[in-house]
C-alpha cells in the first residue's frame, strides 16, 4: 500500500491527499510532527528524503518527496484516464506552467502569508501579501474566461494550485477581487470524491 507521509494542516501535502482521493487510491498516512516551525524527524525519514520536509510519498520501491513530484508521479501512474496529467504535448506544457506558478508566487505569497499569520513564522506579511494579489492575478487572467487553468477539465495544475489559494483567508489575504478564483475554487469543491482539509 502506499505510504504518505504528511501533516494535517500542510496545505503541500493536502495536495497529495486530494489527488490520492480523486484517484480513490487507499494509502496509509504517516504523520510528521512540527516544533518550532521545523519538522520532526530522525535519520530514518532523512535516509526517504534528505531535505526533511514534507509529503513525501513511498510506493514499493519507489520513494518521492516535494508535493509536486508526487502529484506528477501518482497521475502518470494511477490515472488510466491521463485527465489529471495529460499525454498531449501542447496541454501537459499547459499543466507544467501552472505548477511554476504554485512553486514560485503562490508559495512566496499565499502561503508565506498563511505561514506568518496563522503559524507566527518570521516574515513581512506586507511583502508575502503583495506577492500573493499578484499570484491572484495571474490566475483571475485564465479563470475569469476559463473554467479551469490547463484545458477543459481538472488537472494536476488545478490541485497544486488550490489549497493555499482556498487558505487565503489563513494570511489575510482578501478574495473578493477575483470573481473568477472564488468560482474555481467552488467547481474543485464540488468534484466527486473531494475532501478537505482544516481551514477548507
Amino acid at each position: 500500500m502506499l505510504k504518505l507521509y504528511d501533516r494535517e494542516a500542510s496545505g503541500n501535502c493536502y495536495k497529495a491527499r486530494l489527488l490520492l482521493s480523486f484517484l480513490n487510491m487507499p494509502y496509509e498516512r504517516v504523520p510528521v510532527a512540527m516544533q518550532d516551525g521545523k519538522n520532526v524527524v530522525d535519520s530514518s525519514y532523512l535516509k526517504l528524503n534528505p531535505r526533511g520536509q514534507i509529503p513525501t510519498l513511498v510506493d514499493g520501491d519507489t520513494t518521492l518527496w516535494g508535493s509536486t513530484a508526487i502529484l506528477c508521479y501518482l497521475a502518470a501512474r494511477y490515472d488510466e484516464t491521463s485527465s489529471w496529467l495529460p499525454r498531449d504535448p501542447a496541454r501537459l506544457g499547459q499543466v507544467m506552467q501552472w505548477l511554476e506558478l504554485a512553486q514560485n508566487e503562490i508559495l512566496a505569497g499565499l502561503f508565506r502569508a498563511r505561514a506568518i499569520v496563522k503559524f507566527g513564522l518570521p516574515g513581512e506579511l506586507a511583502a508575502a501579501q503583495q506577492i500573493a494579489a499578484r499570484a491572484l492575478e495571474v490566475l483571475e487572467s485564465r479563470l475569469a474566461a476559463e473554467p479551469w487553468l490547463a484545458g477543459n477539465g481538472p488537472s494536476i495544475a488545478d490541485i497544486a494550485c488550490f489549497p493555499y489559494v482556498a487558505l487565503a483567508h489563513e494570511g489575510a489575504v482578501d478574495l473578493s477581487p477575483y470573481a473568477g478564483v472564488r468560482q474555481w475554487l467552488a467547481r474543485i469543491e464540488s468534484l466527486d470524491r473531494f475532501v478537505g482539509m482544516p481551514g477548507i
